[in-house]
């Protein structure tokens, strides 16, 4: 069997399974199988796969059939350019949260949170563009903590990255000039509207907060002003519906400079605030 006969064989399984794209996973998983850069593959159609490789290709298919996302079969996800490892415990980054990284590096950072930091993606993607910056990922999942706390070793960037249990702001020390979070926001009646690749394989915990989505901004928005230095920034990812009551927690709580930014295809993605006061701490505080 050559690449060319696998991928025809696979895209209609993962057709016939609901995947969105199964032209595109099957040429990702089949490079994964083959141990190839993707971009490489089409160079390597014609090339005769062995029993072994074609096995491991097999069952890559058959981890996609029950629609595992194809991060977690291959185990890293692109973001922001860096490679990063996922697990079932970690969301899978999403290109949208790019819309955060790319606002929280338009101005300098020196020392940055990161709330419910996941896989490190935001963190580490800050801190890779950066280089003066230092930061605190936190989350409630031991198991994720240890992903990204991986991530920061084969990026370079253990150095200047710490990692800590933590709900919300408990046990949070000192300010920051940046705070970052891509919080659990979907509300708990839209859950069993998500594609199962997100409703059954991705940590719930991460996921939804139950009710109304928005308990986790009132406990961001509720806690952040201390641990802002004056001048400090804080920045959330929102679902897209979410703005202007995002937008009203922040602003019951004194921040200023409230805007909400869109992503790449237009739909609100960000809310940003600033804690008032002068900037001239250069985050030393």
């Amino acid at each position: 069997m050559t690449g060319t006969d696998a991928l025809r064989a696979a895209i209609p399984r993962l057709r016939n399974a609901g995947v969105e794209d199964p032209a595109r996973d099957a040429r990702l998983l089949l490079a994964h199988a083959l141990g190839i850069p993707a971009d490489r593959l089409t160079l390597h159609l014609a090339d005769q796969i062995s029993e072994t490789l074609e096995s491991a290709y097999d069952a890559a298919i058959a981890a996609r059939i029950t629609r595992q996302p194809v991060a977690q079969i291959i185990g890293h996800r692109l973001f922001w350019g860096l490679p990063l490892g996922v697990t079932r415990d970690t969301l899978d980054p999403r290109p949208d949260t790019e819309t955060l990284v790319a606002e929280a590096i338009s101005r300098p950072i020196y020392r940055m949170l990161d709330l419910g930091t996941g896989t490190g993606a935001i963190l580490l993607a800050c801190l890779k563009s950066m280089p003066i910056a230092s930061g605190l990922g936190t989350d409630l999942s031991p198991a994720a903590l240890s992903v990204a706390a991986d991530n920061a070793r084969r990026l370079g960037l253990a150095a200047r990255a710490r990692f800590q249990t933590a709900d919300w702001f408990h046990g949070i020390a000192g300010t920051f000039d940046l705070i970052v979070s891509n919080p659990p926001y979907i509300a708990a009646a839209e859950m069993p509207g998500l594609a199962p690749e997100v409703r059954e394989w991705e940590p719930h915990l991460a996921l939804t907060p139950g009710g109304d989505g928005l308990s986790s901004y009132r406990a961001i928005a509720g806690g952040a002003p201390a641990r802002l230095m004056p001048g400090g920034r804080l920045l959330v990812e929102i679902g897209p519906t979410q703005g202007q009551a995002v937008a009203g927690l922040f602003r019951a709580q004194g921040l200023d400079d409230i805007r909400i930014l869109p992503d790449m295809d237009g739909r609100d993605r960000v809310v940003a605030a600033v804690k008032w006061g002068p900037t001239d701490s250069c985050g030393c505080a």
